[in-house]
């Protein structure tokens, strides 16, 4: 039989909480926030880590470049542009390496309770289960794109005029004007999207949707992945997307919809309907549909 030193030592149930034990909790709650501490860090450093590795490939190449130079008089003035090219790539990607990261799940979360908001207010109020993405005129504001989400109140309805979608409640005279105005959750990319082109944005739908699909994976890495097609007549862009970093692409002004939506709009001065569906096939989770003229025509 083994006596009761054997047992691991623990607290009873109606054994009384002494001060002993409340400070070893407290310790151990301490050593558990240090360590997640310690693993956000190194999480931080891995990431720095993988930036600058890759600044030190430019820079390698730029200094490979700037030997054969030396070596090939003939090609000296392709490759003196090459090494500028890859020392000044170096640089910036050495000195803005992000700092700070913020997870997709705290994202989709922070999310989340926006849908949810819009949801329940299209559900309030009676809206249509339309989404209209409308440019408006410059307001000076740097932060978002100059769009705005327009829900109609009618199926029958009319594309309000930019200075009735200012408020969140667009009450015009016309009924058929009527519904519910929001600054699309895509907006801020849209305005970080058009700060980073050297230069300007094009304004015809294939080229215009081919960077915009480049910058949700490869910009803002809203998806694993977005291919465009833009159908015979021009006048819609349907993009399938595969693994979405913000969970389902159907819900309200969902991040990758409204970005599309919303850089579609700004880019072709029009008012774009989005359709957000999940795609039938294995070659994606989910397709957006933006439309440029079912919108315009309604305005007339």
């Amino acid at each position: 039989m083994s006596s009761d030193h054997d047992q691991p030592a623990e607290l009873a149930d109606d054994e009384p909480i002494t001060q002993n034990s409340t400070d070893e909790l407290a310790v151990q709650v301490e050593l558990l926030a240090e360590e997640n501490q310690r693993l956000r860090a190194e999480y931080v450093r891995a990431r720095q880590a993988r930036h600058r590795r890759t600044a030190l490939g430019m820079a390698a190449l730029g200094g490979l470049a700037a030997v054969g130079a030396v070596l090939l008089p003939d090609s000296r003035s392709l490759l003196l542009a090459l090494a500028g090219t890859g020392f000044f790539v170096a640089v910036l990607t050495y000195y803005l390496t992000p700092q700070q990261f913020v997870s997709a799940e705290v994202g989709e979360r922070v999310y989340a309770s926006a849908a949810a908001t819009g949801t329940s207010i299209v559900a309030d109020l009676g809206l249509q289960d339309e989404r209209v993405y409308v440019p408006t005129e410059p307001d000076g504001n740097e932060t978002f794109a100059n769009v705005r989400l327009f829900l109609p109140q009618h199926a029958d309805y009319v594309v309000p005029d930019g200075e009735e979608l200012v408020s969140p409640f667009v009450v015009a005279n016309e009924e058929r004007r009527r519904g519910a105005s929001f600054i699309p959750t895509g907006a801020g990319l849209v305005r970080e999207f058009e700060s980073t082109m050297t230069d300007a944005v094009p304004d015809e739908p294939e080229a215009l949707v081919g960077q915009l699909t480049d910058a949700v994976v490869e910009g803002f890495e809203l998806a694993d992945s977005a291919s465009a097609d833009v159908d015979r007549d021009g006048t819609t862009v349907t993009v399938g997307i595969r693994g979405s970093a913000y969970g389902s692409v159907t819900r309200f002004d969902h991040p990758v919809a409204s970005f599309l939506a919303t850089g579609m709009a700004k880019g072709l001065d029009a008012p774009v309907t989005v359709e957000q569906l999940p795609a039938d096939d294995d070659r994606f989770d989910y397709l957006v549909s933006c439309n440029w003229t079912d919108a315009t025509d309604r305005e007339s």
